[in-house]
């Protein structure tokens, strides 16, 4: 697979703009075409615009920015796209024949290798691709709006596309920090095959005089816990994208039920926008019924997309919840309200629709069961995705325990050797699911925490005692338990996009799944320190002087350094020292971490020899003073037992495990993890 490295984005409007700047920002060279100059320049005021914005939210500093704008190079006429460019994305109108012709000019112009893709929301990816020279170097991209913001992007590979090319794009989305859905060619993909109907299902309530865009507006964002409701959403993009995709979707589907209703029809002919009032109250009747038809219609042509395998139901759920910030996906909610209430909002609405409801939804029983760890096996390497991106793949008790089912049968196949553990979108694992440990808390049940906690040992010891060569893609955020899951493994490979911490004892508790143990066993007592104790943030280059990254490389070389591993052991697993002494940060943390400075760092007092008003000195000072002191001394107290504890790992974790009522007996503990849900500063009393 030749890896993407430079981009072309044909269109320089909203969408294609929006697909240079993010593709800038994770360091892809980009060329922003567009027919003439003046489109051009639009496209970079537009990207600008936007990365100011930025600048004042403080996402990015200025000099980063100059950086970014700096990787976009217009260029005017698609003849005049560089022929070595890997991947060209056209995000012109949603005409098919537009889009052919523009792709006819780059097949001409382009190198053999050069994939082309579609930003398209609608059109036939098979007949794009037939419609093209290389069908099998042709793929369908559908990113939602603004590409830079919303992490969803939908892959829909034509049935001529090569496995290479879909390999290569899925890599350039994931560096991209997309949350991937790969799904079969059918009108509306995913999202939009749900969505669309559901905002023109909106409009006929309307027409019936159901409600008024106000109050079914109101009943929308409560019933499916979002911030806007069809018509404010529909204001928010243009009716007119509306009409025409509604229209689309009948006519590709052949259901009248979904053809644009008149009342926005009308608007669109018009050119106006809807009207909201303030008055948002109706009453139980007519609120019941918005309510039971919008989710019917979800439910309805949710369970279709499964039955005609358009992608899973896990797919949807996550295209509802990433794409469209909902809260949740149509298929947790049908759990959550009841499936047997479900399937009659379901049948009600198949019926008015003349949908056929699969068999498999109306005799669903009990309710749906969702897998949040994906494995795909080929020549001996097992391939394991953690795929809950719209948490960032934090451990829950669920994912945790089908990550332990999933190990225990990959260990068990001969034909394994390797085993690689991966994250959905832009991380790899960003801790554990903290809402779990303040909602046992307040109910007093500590008791589930260690067992959550314990069971979470036994899985990384899955990984610690395998015989299969294991592998931890960390080329994303890794924080707390997923940095303890990383160590469990053999290697770990890092890109520049890799980003480690230990955040635990800033919210009031201690890393409790081998963060304390094998840390200091890899990088040494002093080192594992500074990364533990103060919850430095650690770069890519920092993680791999302190060997937590044990390969850092280009994202291109990846897959090539996976194959090198392949069926090995390290020598030396836990070697306690640094991977590079030389390292500016691993001189720093062994002289301020060593162990004379110890008591004066746990009193909170600068080290004898160092200045507090250095940069570096301050900034250690700073951050353990935002520790909780409790949190701080059991974790420092475990630190020290994995020197002593040796080569018995065993004995140091059981440590952790012991310690754990008494962390999370505190009243720091609460404190600290509900200050983290809450988006406030903690306030630590040191009990």
């Amino acid at each position: 697979m030749r890896p993407i490295e430079k981009v072309a984005v044909i269109g320089a409007g909203n969408m294609g703009s929006g697909i240079a700047q993010k593709s800038a920002q994770e360091d892809f060279e980009v060329q922003m075409v567009d027919r003439e100059e003046k489109w051009v320049n639009r496209g970079h005021e537009i990207v600008s615009g936007f990365l100011s914005e930025a600048v004042e939210r403080r996402i990015f500093k200025p000099e980063k920015v100059e950086q970014i704008k700096s990787r976009i190079r217009g260029v005017v006429g698609t003849g005049n796209v560089d022929p070595g460019t890997d991947l060209v994305i056209e995000a012109v109108f949603e005409d098919f024949g537009i889009k052919t012709e523009v792709f006819g000019i780059l097949d001409d112009v382009c190198d053999e290798h050069t994939i082309l893709a579609s930003n398209t929301s609608s059109l036939s990816v098979n007949d794009l691709a037939m419609a093209t020279g290389r069908p099998d170097r042709f793929v369908g991209l559908h990113f939602f709006y603004h590409p830079a913001k919303n992490r969803l992007i939908e892959i829909i590979p034509a049935e001529t596309t090569s496995s290479d090319s879909i390999r290569a794009v899925e890599q350039y989305c994931k560096t991209m920090g997309k949350v991937v859905i790969i799904c079969k060619d059918r009108p509306g993909f995913v999202v939009n095959r749900f969505f669309v109907p559901w905002l023109n299902e909106a409009c006929l309530l309307l027409e019936e005089g159901v409600g008024t865009t106000a109050q079914i507006d109101a009943v929308a964002r409560s019933a499916f816990r979002i911030g806007m409701g069809p018509f404010a959403l529909m204001n928010l993009t243009g009716p007119p994208i509306a009409l025409h995709s509604t229209d689309y979707l009948s006519e590709q589907l052949g259901v009248e039920r979904f053809r644009g209703a008149a009342s926005l029809r009308s608007l669109v002919e018009s050119g106006e926008m809807w009207e909201i009032d303030e008055e948002e109250d109706c009453d139980d009747e007519s609120a019941e019924i918005i309510r039971e038809r919008l989710l019917g219609q979800v439910f309805s042509v949710a369970a279709q997309i499964v039955e005609e395998e358009v992608c899973s139901m896990e797919d949807v759920d996550r295209g509802a919840k990433v794409g469209l910030r909902w809260a949740m996906g149509p298929f947790e909610i049908a759990n959550k309200i009841g499936i047997g209430e479900a399937v009659e909002m379901a049948s009600s609405y198949s019926d008015l629709a003349d949908l056929e409801l699969p068999t498999w939804f109306k005799e669903q029983d009990g309710a749906f069961k969702f897998s949040y760890v994906d494995v795909e096996v080929a020549d001996g390497v097992a391939m394991v995705r953690l795929n809950r991106p719209e948490a960032m793949n934090a451990l829950n008790v669920t994912l945790v325990n089908q990550l332990g089912d999933c190990l225990d049968n990959l260990n068990s196949m001969d034909e394994v050797s390797t085993i690689v553990l991966e994250g959905s979108g832009k991380a790899f694992v960003a801790g554990a699911d903290v809402k779990f440990f303040v909602d046992k808390l307040r109910a007093d049940s500590f008791g589930e925490i260690y067992d959550f906690t314990a069971n979470g040992h036994e899985v990384l010891d899955k990984l610690e005692r395998s015989e299969k060569t294991t592998i931890a893609l960390t080329t994303g955020l890794a924080l707390g338990g997923g940095l303890e899951l990383a160590l469990a493994c053999d290697y770990r490979i890092g890109t520049k996009r890799t980003q480690f911490r230990f955040p635990e004892t800033g919210i009031g508790i201690y890393p409790g799944l081998g963060g304390t143990q094998r840390t200091t066993r890899i990088c040494g007592i002093e080192c594992a320190r500074y990364s533990v104790l103060a919850g430095n943030f650690l770069d890519a280059p920092t993680a791999r002087a302190l060997g937590l990254v044990t390969h850092l490389v280009d994202t291109s070389e990846v897959d090539s350094t996976i194959l090198s591993l392949l069926g090995t052991k390290p020598e030396n697993k836990y070697p306690g020292s640094p991977s590079d002494e030389s390292s500016p940060v691993v001189a720093f943390a062994s002289s301020f971490y060593s162990d004379p400075n110890m008591d004066s760092i746990s009193s909170g007092e600068c080290p004898d020899g160092f200045d507090p008003n250095d940069k570096a000195v301050g900034r250690q000072l700073k951050l353990l003073s935002r520790c909780a002191p409790v949190a701080l001394r059991m974790a420092s107290r475990l630190l020290d037992e994995a020197v002593r504890t040796g080569d018995d790992l065993d004995e140091g974790l059981s440590e952790e495990l012991e310690g754990l009522e008494g962390i999370f007996g505190t009243e720091d503990a609460l404190e600290g993890l509900s200050a983290l849900i809450e988006g406030r500063k903690p306030e630590y009393v040191g009990k």
